[in-house]
């Protein structure tokens, strides 16, 4: 196929017959374009032949499961995508309507080795895309991503015989069926289910339920126009709507989730917003004890106390910080061995004997019910109470354009590094050390830090930090990574600050 022609705009004859790609969507773990804008559907077909000329070249069996969100126009792109696929002679296994990790369930369950789910996560309407991966539970990284966006953009993708097209039916019920398995509570809870009005309120309210606990609705009719907001448990709008709910309702926690399932939020039963990075380590805190010696990785967005609780240093756990992103967890956590990963912005990755590697917000929630269903007499806030405390911002995300964003990072990573080599100081404190794994974390000699990284998914920035000593040291280190920022002019305006 001819490479996608950059002279091909919407509202042309061509349009309807070229393909049209913006290379920016070829992010580090999956592809992601405004629609129509960026990509148009002969652009998503195009897509398809270059996967699965991919899929062919790595000698990947050709097999394939492929799924859809509930976004009106996820199904077309999906149909889109298929049709490249077959093409390119790869037998589809169509999964229906689906949440990502019953995509990835898909492949286990369908012993496929392929899965690619066309969403838009969390993103707003307008945005469309697909996570994709060959090695089950992995997704594509950067080398995988590269490799399928020179395809795709340099024309290399080609035809082969032997693609088929089958709809398969069951297996959002087999995924629920597994979520469930055996597990009822044996006390009352009762949970806020908050689902934005996205694809988990097609599973989330019936599997709460199945286990025994009694679900309060919060936005649970499937909407594909968002009327409320944007189903993103890590947005202080989603989570202040559902402290509200468990406030109103006397719930004893509420549980969200984004548009595509494999994120879960967590409000406790006083209504405390409490970020997903804090309930990894109460999580981590109940598993270590069951499973003491464990590794964890954590994202270099969370908190400091997983390598820094005397709680988990007391079963032997170790603590790796890694990059951010999916398919950077997924694959540290089972290169480790570890048992669990946690990323702040709500992505769990539950290895065995809990889960199968992959992110799932809904795997999540029921690991949380057992969790105080093991803990009888502590409610989540209890929990909450019971970690040393830290003061942290949610996670904030400047404007900077994707064409750009990489090079300014490189350059404010490299101001920072050169503060700290003449030892210049972040809110009045020694830097102990800068970790580069992914963007910038500011150590300060007391634990508290500053992280500047650029986003994967979108044209921002992203920054985050923390103290443990008080508000106002926190708030001291945010300025101060700011001024760092604020010497990049391409840098706009912060989505939330604190």
């Amino acid at each position: 196929m001819s490479a996608p022609e950059l002279t091909v705009t919407p509202n042309t004859w061509e349009f309807l017959s070229r393909p049209m790609i913006a290379p920016t969507g070829f992010r580090e773990y999956d592809a992601r374009w405004r629609y129509p804008e960026e990509i148009n559907l002969p652009g998503i077909t195009a897509l398809g032949l270059g996967l699965g000329t991919q899929m062919r070249a790595r000698g990947i069996e050709p097999v394939i499961a492929v799924g859809n969100d509930y976004r009106d126009y996820s199904l077309s792109i999906k149909n889109a995508l298929i049709l490249g696929l077959m093409q390119a002679g790869i037998r589809v296994k169509d999964i229906g309507p689906a949440l990502s990790p019953m995509a990835y369930f898909a492949q286990f369950h369908l012993d496929v080795p392929a899965v690619a789910m066309v969403t838009a996560s969390h993103n707003p309407n307008g945005w469309t895309g697909v996570k994709m991966g060959f090695e089950r539970p992995l997704t594509h990284g950067p080398e995988e991503m590269a490799e399928l966006r020179d395809i795709v953009l340099d024309g290399h993708g080609r035809p082969h015989a032997g693609g088929g097209y089958e709809f398969v039916e069951g297996v959002r019920e087999a995924y629920l069926d597994d979520l469930a398995a055996d597990f009822r509570m044996s006390r009352p809870l009762k949970v806020v289910c908050a689902t934005g009005n996205g694809t988990a309120s097609a599973f989330a309210p019936e599997l709460l339920e199945r286990i025994g606990v009694e679900v309060i609705p919060l936005h649970t009719e499937l909407d594909y126009t968002f009327p409320n907001y944007n189903p993103n448990p890590e947005a202080m709008e989603m989570l202040h709507d559902m402290s509200a709910a468990v406030k109103a309702s006397g719930a004893d926690m509420a549980l969200g989730f984004d548009g595509d399932g494999d994120r879960c939020g967590v409000v406790d039963d006083e209504g405390e917003e409490i970020f997903a990075d804090k309930v990894g380590v109460i999580m981590a805190r109940d598993w270590a004890r069951l499973y003491p010696g464990a590794t964890f990785v954590a994202d270099v967005k969370s908190t400091g106390l997983f390598a820094s609780d005397p709680q988990l240093q007391a079963h032997g756990i170790c603590a790796d910080y890694w990059k951010t992103g999916h398919s950077h967890m997924k694959r540290r956590v089972r290169d480790l061995g570890a048992l669990a990963g946690f990323e702040k912005s709500g992505h769990y990755f539950l290895a065995a004997p809990i889960g199968r590697g992959y992110d799932c917000g809904l795997r999540v929630a029921v690991e949380l019910c057992k969790l105080l269903d093991r803990n009888p007499g502590k409610s989540m806030s209890d929990l909450r109470r019971a970690l040393p405390r830290t003061f942290s911002t949610p996670t904030m995300s400047p404007y900077c354009p994707d064409g750009e964003k990489y090079q300014v990072l490189e350059r404010i990573v490299a101001r920072l590094q050169a503060h700290h080599a003449r030892g210049g100081k972040l809110a009045g404190r020694a830097i102990e050390r800068i970790v580069t794994v992914n963007g910038a974390r500011v150590i300060l000699d007391n634990g508290a830090w500053g992280l500047v990284r650029a986003s994967s998914n979108t044209p921002n920035l992203v920054v985050v930090c923390e103290s443990p000593d008080s508000d106002e040291e926190l708030r001291t280190i945010f300025h101060d990574i700011d001024t760092f920022i604020r010497t990049e002019p391409s840098v706009g305006e912060y989505d939330q600050t604190i």
